[in-house]
């Protein structure tokens, strides 16, 4: 069987934590940040995990990790 590929967006986007959970970064702190507290910026820094409904996919597109 041949080897299978990752996905590299996925790769890019998500990291595996030491219990196995998957990690991830929010969204929306990119750009447009003038309008938007500091607190809302502040927490749009600190990572959060995928749910768990989610997290069968997101492993599905990075096999080897």
């Amino acid at each position: 069987m041949p080897k299978l590929k990752t996905n590299k967006s996925a790769q890019k986007r998500f990291k595996l934590t030491k219990t196995g959970k998957v990690k991830r970064m929010r969204e929306g702190a990119r750009h447009i940040l003038t309008k938007k507290t500091r607190k809302r910026k502040r927490r749009l820094g600190s990572a959060t995990t995928v749910d768990k409904t989610f997290e069968k996919k997101v492993r599905g597109l990075m096999p080897y990790a």
